[in-house]
C-alpha cells in the first residue's frame, strides 16, 4: 500500500507541476514579476522532484545481484536526498539570487510598472495554481494517513520509512505557502505601486524553499545512513521469537532498513544447554517463520543460537 500510495501521490503533484509552471512562465513573460519567474523555477524543481523519486523507485525494483547482495532497495533514498539538493539549488538559492536581481533594478528604478490588462494575469495564474497545488496536497495527505496512524503529521515525516510521501508532503506545502507569498508579494505591488513587496515576496519564497530542502535532507540522510525498525515492529518481531516453543529468548537482537519495505534482522537467541544440533535448528526455524509471518517486511533474517552466561 505504501509504495502505491506514495506512486499515487508523486504522480498526481507531478501533472499539477507541470501546468502550473507553464503558466507561471506565462505570467512572468508579460508582466517582469520576479515572484512569478522564482515560483515557476519552484515549479520546475518541484517537477523534476517528482522524476527523480519515480525514477528512484524503478531502480530499487531491480533483483539482487552478487556485488549488491541485498538488493537495490536504498536507490528510493538516494534519489530523495538528490530531490533535497535540487530543491535547494535550483529552487530556493535561485529565488534569493532573482530577489537580489529584482532589489537593485527596482533600487536603480530600472523596472516599468505594468499599467494594463497584464498586471491581473499573475493574480489569476496564482489563485488557480493555489487550487491545483491544494488538490495535490489533499492527495498526498489522503495517502498518507493510511500510513501514518495516530501520528501527527511532523513526527510522519521524521519517522517514515517511505521517502516519497513526506517529500511531496514538504513540497507541496511549500508550494502552497509559496503561491501566499507571491500572490501578496504581487498583489501589494500591484495596489502600491512599489515594487520591493515582489522583491520581499521572492525573498521569503527562496528562503522558504531552503528550509524545506535542509529539513529533507536531514532525514533522508538519517535514512541513508540506515535507520532501525519503527519500535512497534521490534516489538512484534521480539514477541514472535519469545513465544517460539525450544527458545529461551532473545539475547540480543538488531534491524536494518534496507529499503522502505525490506528489513533486515540479525540476533543471538537463547536455546537450551540440552538439546542437540538438530533440535536447536529445527527451533531456529520456527522462530524465523514465526517473525516473518509477524512481520512480513523482515526480508532477511538471520538467527544465531548461543547460551546464556552469567555476567
Amino acid at each position: 500500500m505504501s509504495a502505491e500510495g506514495g506512486t499515487r501521490a508523486v504522480v498526481a503533484a507531478l501533472l499539477a507541476n507541470l501546468g502550473i509552471a507553464v503558466t507561471k512562465f506565462v505570467a512572468f513573460f508579460l508582466t517582469g514579476f520576479s515572484s512569478m519567474l522564482a515560483e515557476a523555477i519552484h515549479s520546475v524543481a518541484d517537477s523534476g522532484n517528482q522524476l527523480l523519486l519515480l525514477l528512484g523507485g524503478k531502480q530499487a525494483k531491480k533483483q539482487a545481484t552478487p556485488e549488491h547482495p541485498f538488493g537495490y532497495g536504498r536507490e528510493r533514498y538516494v534519489y530523495g536526498f538528490l530531490v533535497a539538493i535540487v530543491l535547494f539549488s535550483l529552487g530556493g538559492l535561485f529565488a534569493l539570487y532573482e530577489a537580489y536581481h529584482k532589489f537593485h533594478e527596482v533600487h536603480a528604478g530600472e523596472v516599468d510598472p505594468v499599467d494594463d490588462w497584464r498586471r491581473f494575469v499573475p493574480v489569476v495564474i496564482l489563485v488557480v495554481a493555489i487550487v491545483m497545488e491544494g488538490l495535490s496536497f489533499r492527495t498526498a495527505m489522503r495517502e498518507s494517513s493510511k500510513l501514518k496512524g495516530s501520528a501527527t503529521y511532523p513526527q510522519f515525516i521524521r519517522r517514515a520509512k517511505q521517502p516519497e510521501l513526506p517529500v511531496i508532503l514538504l513540497e507541496d506545502f511549500a508550494a502552497l505557502v509559496g503561491l501566499v507569498l507571491a500572490l501578496l508579494g504581487v498583489g501589494l505591488s500591484l495596489v502600491t505601486g512599489n515594487q520591493y513587496f515582489d522583491v520581499a515576496g521572492t525573498t521569503m519564497i527562496g528562503l522558504l524553499l531552503v528550509a524545506v530542502a535542509v529539513v529533507l535532507a536531514i532525514e533522508t540522510k538519517s535514512l541513508l545512513l540506515g535507520e532501525s525498525a519503527a519500535p512497534d515492529v521490534q516489538q512484534r518481531i521480539a514477541a514472535a521469537i519469545e513465544r517460539t516453543e525450544g527458545l529461551d529468548g532473545i539475547i540480543h537482537m538488531k534491524t536494518l532498513h534496507l529499503g522502505p519495505e525490506e528489513l533486515l534482522v540479525a540476533a543471538k537467541i537463547a536455546v537450551p544447554a540440552t538439546e542437540s544440533a538438530a533440535e536447536v535448528a529445527e527451533a531456529i526455524d520456527r522462530a524465523e517463520a514465526a517473525l516473518r509471518a509477524a512481520e512480513p517486511t523482515a526480508r532477511v533474517v538471520y538467527l544465531e543460537p548461543d547460551l546464556r552466561r552469567d555476567r
